[in-house]
């Protein structure tokens, strides 16, 4: 058979030139662009699974190749310590693990994978949702070994990933099917209660149904609405109780206080005779139990940012050991300073440098930017991201909870769990607006019941639920989760929820020079000697700043010889100083060690001096952030006014504030010189942004009204910052105050609405305008408008700032020492 343009029955690629293989499927000899495919198809075929082929919806994926599925690349999936973190133990001695399954398109290739794993020996179940992506295996390890059955599974051409699980599922996937479950039976019950309803009201309204018929339908309303109550409610019921205990109502409790009263009138109407409300209860349940859903939903899209993160860093690594050879090692078995290979289209498995091979690295889930990343040999690596273009060896520098995806989940776990100001003031103002409505509530009963009895029960109840403040809670903390996810994929790390309102409020911008308007890549462009040898004195400086995170120190990193500096001591916008062969030097800002400074030079000096007196001074340069201009320029038309305090001299910084187009500099300063500044601006009113990235800048950064650190900066200034630039971008930062100021504006626009709909609605439900269905229905529309609204943050994207791309993105680690 020849190719004539046809493409690959299998997974849909067009066929190669030339004679084209073909599998026999439901008797029709179909083409196969490879011997892979071609060996699937069979598979398939030979097993009696050509439905597979009748119900997909798209091609299947093009199966890996023998290279890809090969026995040593899943081999190390049969150790214990690779199973540990993702495979649970169950009392019978059997295996389960959640797979996350790459390819997955439709039910059908779902529906495959369930028959070819199923009748593999040794399997006890397989289920697999083509909606999620995942798979839930059950397997008896005495009879079958891991690393087969997922070999099986990638010969399919599904790719699987072992994703860690505390119990059988991840947290948010049990959270969501419990959550479907109850809107299953919550839906079904209301239907069929309300079946039930119609025919109750059409023989009321005619007035011909039998006594009998009419007991019989009443008492299969209550069968059916027993479960919706019980088991769909409990959310409800339960949030109810809880408040009570605290003392503190919530939202919970009239919702409760609704349902609960109308299921325990009508049990009682269906003995003593009376009016059933069956169809409300059960609408009640529904509608809250949807908008429920559609709220947690909107939380887990959310919350994706942290798990996509977690699945960046592959299971196992290849080790490369002292002979040369290979090894494939599980993730938490190397240690700093292994040696690992990380082939082309391989994540990398920890941070690291580069020590053999040249190649472009996609590092996009960490800084927001798809445009691949130049590595040569001595430049960083960060684990997670995807080597690209060619074979690379690295050596591992950071391993587990020091690694940049640790820090970035760290951050993300602190800023979703602290309550933000405008949060705190909706709960609050939500708990006294719940105590209200009770007392409205009361109010409203006590009138019918004095006016017209038979209406006051059902009155009540739509009083209790149109007034539910469910949008007021939701307003606030839908939008921020929002806005931080979004922020998060696109390079800045919002530490402190909180930060997000400063942020959008603040006008003034107190920003640091090296390695934040500047790269923070000094390189030494000349030595003048005052005493000495320059060769020597730059020896001497190295072994000092060999104990230094400022971006100087990188300045003099290849002049180290071996000296060790001992009685090291930092004096932060200063310099350092030590003993070092007997000697006690300073290294620093020319004046603070006693030696003139060259007022028109626009690079950054530093001066070495012993106690005779100057032994040389340094002349260092460094380069101006790519997208620096352009920040500062969208910075300013949003309403921002710059300015510069450095350590440096007043030559470079000068020099850096006319390029930029900054007014106010100034030079010199102190740590506490910078504290004292951003104090005499706050009392002057100004709401105050603190950029820097060193150690020196730390104290005022946990001082400013909102402090942002750069992502290659220290530790120290990260831990203390409200915000992260995770790869070093100004421009992301431009993106946040946009996202902010417009997330602000989405949570007015939140509470506006919810106290707009409760003061129309609380009077009309009062007056008995509103139907107990009707009221449900207002309800739910409310708090899915809120989230609605809440979730375009999430899918918008600022427009990006010009830069380099190359450049900027070169990060070392979240934390990383320099």
């Amino acid at each position: 058979m020849t190719a004539t343009g046809e493409a690959c029955y299998h997974c849909g690629e067009p066929l190669p030139p030339g004679p084209v293989r073909t599998a026999r499927i439901d008797g029709v000899e179909r083409p196969m662009c490879c011997p892979g495919c071609e060996a699937v198809a069979s598979l398939i075929a030979d097993s009696g699974l050509d439905d597979f082929y009748r119900f997909r919806t798209a091609p299947a994926p093009t199966p890996a190749s023998p290279a890809r599925v090969a026995a040593d690349e899943w081999q190390a999936y049969d150790r214990d310590a690779v199973q540990r973190p993702y495979v649970r133990r169950l009392p019978d001695d059997q295996r389960e693990a959640v797979l996350l399954v790459e390819g997955l398109t439709c039910a059908a290739c779902a529906w495959l994978i369930e028959r070819v794993l199923g009748a593999e020996p040794g399997v006890t179940d397989i289920q697999v949702n083509p909606a999620t992506g995942r798979a839930l295996l059950r397997w008896d390890p005495a009879r079958a070994a891991l690393s087969g059955l997922l070999r099986r599974m990638a010969g399919l051409g599904y790719r699987p990933h072992l994703l860690a699980a505390s119990e059988s599922l991840p947290a948010i996937t049990r959270e969501r099917r419990a959550a479907l479950k109850r809107l299953i039976v919550a839906g079904l019950g209301m239907m069929q209660v309300m079946m039930y309803a119609v025919a109750l009201y059409a023989g009321a309204i005619h007035e011909d149904m039998d006594p009998g018929i009419a007991g019989f339908l009443r008492g299969i309303s209550l069968l059916v609405a027993t479960p919706v109550f019980f088991y769909a409610g409990m959310p409800f019921l339960r949030g109810a109780w809880r408040d009570l205990r605290a003392r503190r109502p919530g939202m919970d409790v009239p919702v409760s206080l609704a349902i609960g009263g109308a299921y325990t009138a009508s049990v009682w109407h269906i003995f003593a005779g009376g009016e059933i409300y069956f169809d409300s209860v059960t609408m009640f349940v529904f509608f809250l139990s949807v908008a429920r859903f559609l709220e947690m939903a909107a939380r887990h899209r959310a919350s994706r940012a942290t798990g996509a993160l977690a699945r960046m860093l592959p299971a196992t690594a290849l080790r490369v050991t002292a002979a040369g050879d290979t090894e494939r090692v599980a993730l938490a078995e190397l240690a700093v300073g292994d040696r690992v290979r990380v082939p082309v289209g391989d994540p990398v498995p920890s941070d690291g440098r580069i020590v053999a091979g040249d190649s472009r690295l996609d590092e996009s889930l960490l800084t927001g930017e798809f445009m691949p990343v130049a590595k040569r040999v001595g430049r960083p690596v960060v684990g997670g991201s995807v080597n690209l273009t060619a074979p690379i060896d690295i050596e591992i520098t950071r391993v587990g909870q020091d690694t940049l995806v640790a820090g970035i989940v760290r951050l993300l776990d602190r800023a979703q769990s602290q309550r933000p100001r405008l949060a705190v003031v909706a709960d609050r103002v939500a708990r006294w607006f719940v105590a209200g409505v009770l007392l409205a509530a009361a109010a409203t009963g006590l009138y019918w019941w004095q006016t017209d009895p038979a209406h006051a029960f059902p009155i009540v109840l739509a009083v209790l639920v149109v007034t539910c403040p469910c949008a007021l809670s939701l307003a606030t903390p839908t939008a921020l989760v929002a806005a931080t996810a979004r922020l998060a994929r696109q390079g800045l790390l919002v530490a402190r929820a909180g930060a997000l309102e400063t942020l959008a409020k603040s006008d003034h911008l107190l920003l640091d020079k090296t390695g934040t308007l500047t790269l923070g890549r000094l390189s030494l462009n000349e030595t003048v000697v005052h005493a000495g040898d320059a060769a020597e004195a730059r020896h001497l400086a190295a072994a000092l700043q060999a104990h230094s995170e400022h971006p100087i120190a990188q300045a003099f990193r290849a002049h180290r010889d071996g000296r060790e500096a001992r009685a090291v001591r930092v004096h932060p916008g200063r310099g350092i100083e030590g003993v070092v062969d007997g000697r006690r030097l300073r290294l620093g800002r020319p004046d603070w060690v006693g030696a003139a400074e060259a007022t028109d030079n626009e690079g950054t000096e530093v001066t070495l001096a012993g106690d005779d007196g100057p032994i040389a001074t340094f002349r260092l340069a460094d380069a101006i952030r790519p997208e620096a201009r352009a920040a500062v320029r969208e910075l300013q038309r949003l309403g921002f006014t710059p300015e510069i305090a450095s350590g440096d001299g007043p030559g470079p910084v000068a020099a850096l504030a006319r390029e930029l187009g900054i007014e106010t500099w100034h030079a010199r300063m102190t740590p506490e010189d910078k504290l004292a500044r951003m104090h005499d601006l706050q009392t002057a009113g100004r709401r105050v942004v603190m950029v820097g990235d060193g150690v020196n800048d730390a104290p005022v950064i946990a001082g400013a009204d909102v402090s942002v650190a750069m992502g290659s900066g220290s530790v120290l200034a990260q831990s203390s910052a409200d915000m992260v630039l995770t790869a070093g971008r100004l421009g992301d930062l431009v993106a946040g105050v946009t996202i902010a100021r417009r997330t602000l504006r989405v949570i007015r626009q939140n509470l506006a609405w919810a106290a707009s709909y409760n003061t129309v609605a609380l009077p009309l439900a009062a007056a008995g305008l509103v139907a107990p269905w009707m009221a449900a229905l207002g309800m739910s529309a409310s708090s899915l408008l809120v989230v609605a609204n809440a979730a375009r943050l999430g899918r918008e994207r600022a427009a990006p700032v010009p830069g380099d791309a190359d450049t900027a993105c070169d990060i070392p680690a979240l934390g990383a020492s320099r």
